[in-house]
């Protein structure tokens, strides 16, 4: 697991390997990754869009940007948190990816961004 904070608001995340969803033969290698948002800062903050760039250890490199997460915008209160599961598939074994969530403060409607820490996307049989 991989943790960073920014402003207040740690970002956790944890990676697997979806094996059944994988197909080696066709160059695709899913994998899941579970995000906790934890608000330790003062204020509300509202989640409103997400960027990331996903390195596959093939060279390419790609981005993603778009509104909220799995459809949501979630408003996360102080001393709260916020977790959700995506994925993403790769032509490789090997990636990662890293990002950053564009946050809203609720009390003055400022916009920030909160880093997304790199993390690995490695099928467990690269590591043997």
């Amino acid at each position: 697991m991989v943790t960073a904070i920014t402003q207040g608001i740690k970002i956790s995340v944890d990676t697997t390997y979806e094996e059944g969803y994988s197909d080696s033969a066709n160059e695709h290698f899913m994998f899941a990754y579970r995000i906790e948002i934890q608000n330790l800062a003062d204020f509300s903050i509202r989640l409103m869009r997400r960027k990331w760039v996903i390195f596959d250890s093939n060279g390419t490199q790609r981005e993603v940007d778009g509104e909220g997460v799995v459809g949501e915008q979630p408003i996360i209160n102080p001393g709260e948190s916020y977790n959700y599961v995506s994925g993403c598939n790769l032509k490789t074994e090997i990636g990662s990816m890293k990002g950053h969530y564009q946050m809203l403060r609720l009390s003055d409607e400022t916009l920030f961004n909160v880093d997304i820490p790199e993390f690995q996307l490695i099928a467990p049989y690269k590591l043997n």
